[in-house]
């Protein structure tokens, strides 16, 4: 075996690890990136302290693990389109993170990962849960996981950003995806559907839809597929949309938690 350029502590048996080793500021080698893409494939989420980073090294951070996508949701920084900020103080009432979700699952191709930098975090709270969809998938029994094989889901951007923002008169995008994604590197099946976007299951009546939501999403609230990542200034998480969900626990008001955030560009699920 070669030598290693990071090391990685996982934080679960199935989800998360912090790793250590790389200077994420610094241009990358090709190696400390495929490092890095096998411990996000190992453990879905991957965390890094201590990582001052400017929209501008973010961006080239971003950049090492493919092409950045411009959120459909929000405007990003005037001087970097790709970067936007994730922000709250003691003016914020309601954080549309909130809620349990895979980002811009309304996508046709959803991002692939997430790189979220905070640089001002609360003293005490303001953590964000991550869930593993493999593990909600692999939990379920041989027969619901062959009934949610065949189905598919509406996802709605606009059910989720006009809460942010009702009065902005804006087409947001739309997708169909399966129930049960693959994650095509690998090979794995999980969940993919949430709260935020996913409107109904296609070709279902409402009830029918509701009642099979209703229960995945109970489902995922499982703490065995959990792992709680507990900020500290210039923290970094980067997390695969492609087999997990998160949500940002609002319970630090009226302190300030500010950071930025870039999203690979993914494909179309299936």
């Amino acid at each position: 075996m070669g030598y290693q350029i990071i090391e990685v502590a996982p934080l679960s048996k199935r989800i998360g690890a912090e790793v250590s080793g790389a200077d994420l500021g610094k241009p990358l080698s090709a190696a400390a990136v495929e490092e890095i893409k096998d411990a996000l494939h190992a453990h879905l989420v991957i965390f890094f302290r201590d990582q001052p980073l400017s929209p501008a090294q973010q961006v080239a951070l971003g950049r090492a693990f493919g092409n950045l996508a411009l959120h459909t949701g929000r405007d990003g920084l005037e001087d970097f389109p790709e970067v936007i900020t994730i922000h709250a103080d003691e003016t914020t009432r309601h954080v549309n993170t909130e809620g349990w979700h895979s980002d811009s699952s309304c996508n046709r191709a959803p991002p692939m990962g997430s790189i979220l930098y905070m640089h001002t975090v609360p003293q005490s709270g303001g953590d964000t849960v991550f869930a593993s969809m493999y593990a909600a998938y692999e939990a379920l029994s041989p027969a619901m996981q062959a009934i949610l094989g065949g189905l598919s889901a509406a996802h709605d951007g606009g059910q989720a950003y006009r809460r942010a923002r009702p009065d902005l008169e804006k087409d947001y995008p739309s997708a169909i995806h399966p129930v049960i994604r693959t994650h095509p590197v690998t090979g794995r099946k999980g969940v993919y559907v949430n709260p935020t976007f996913t409107t109904k299951i296609a070709g279902m009546r409402r009830k029918e839809s509701e009642a099979i939501l209703s229960f995945l999403y109970q489902h995922m609230l499982d703490p065995a597929f959990h792992v709680r990542f507990r900020w500290r200034p210039h923290s970094v998480a980067f997390w695969d949309n492609r087999c997990t969900q998160h949500r940002a626990i609002f319970d630090y008001y009226p302190e300030t938690r500010s950071g930025f955030r870039v999203d690979v560009e993914g494909d179309k699920p299936f």
